[in-house]
């Protein structure tokens, strides 16, 4: 260490700009104006700009790589990490807290709501035996300003005919059901899949990219309540499950 950055480091004042380069880039990948993939300026760059000695810098950006915000790659640089999800394959989970788990704000967008009567493709989705009335939807969910998870949801009305009143627009409609209708039993599909233009256009990917799909049907004793597909960016969810040795 140099005699500058020792004093530096005595002063305090290289504990306010390794604070306050922590905050700038948080704010700027948090608020989504730094998108993944952006290259973060390079330490000299920012030695520059803040005027601080480059071991300040470099432990910024070594805290904010090990918080997951920011990727280093040997010569090339750093950049904006796209968030890694982890989600429970046994659970149903709001998919609002595994976005604020990674520290980013959540919303909800409706992309359509059509109520119909079933057509074959919806009976053989949820399970049904006989034609009824269903509920489709569509809607996006957000981790900052990113296309999080792209949902298509079917729900079975004869099993849970308020739904046919609800908009889904100030709520997302998975923690609306759980909070209604108790659930017995569920299923789930676990796959992979290529984006189609539909898909890409609504992630913000290219058409072609690997996307994680996992299908759900969910039961209220012996009736099927709905079935829904969600769909994420390949790189940016993880799936998790815990086994205990079999008791049998």
């Amino acid at each position: 260490m140099s005699t500058v950055e020792a004093s530096e480091m005595e002063s305090g004042e290289s504990i306010s700009l390794h604070q306050r380069i922590l905050s700038d880039i948080s704010e700027k990948i948090l608020s989504g104006a730094w998108a993944p993939g952006h290259r973060i300026p390079f330490e000299h760059e920012l030695t520059a700009q803040y005027r601080c000695s480059r071991m300040t810098v470099n432990k910024a950006l070594s805290q904010l790589a090990k918080a997951g915000l920011i990727e280093r790659r040997r010569r090339s640089g750093s950049f904006v990490r796209r968030p890694q999800s982890q989600a429970a394959v046994l659970e149903l989970h709001d998919i609002r807290i595994e976005v604020e788990a990674l520290g980013l704000p959540y919303r909800y967008e409706r992309l359509a709501r059509l109520k119909r009567r079933s057509n074959a493709e919806d009976r053989a989705l949820l399970g049904l035996a006989a034609p009824g009335q269903v509920l489709a939807l569509e809607g996006l969910h957000f981790a900052g300003q990113r296309p999080f998870a792209l949902e298509g949801r079917l729900v079975n009305l004869t099993a849970v005919p308020e739904a046919a009143e609800e908009e889904f627009v100030e709520i997302a409609p998975g923690p609306w059901l759980i909070g209604r209708v108790p659930w017995s039993e569920a299923e789930h599909r676990i796959r992979a899949m290529a984006a189609d233009e539909h898909i890409a256009d609504a992630l913000d990917i290219d058409p072609g990219a690997p996307c994680l799909v996992v299908e759900r049907r969910t039961w209220s004793a012996d009736h099927p309540v709905t079935h829904v597909r969600f769909v994420y960016p390949a790189e940016s969810h993880t799936l998790v499950a815990r086994f205990t040795p079999s008791q049998g």
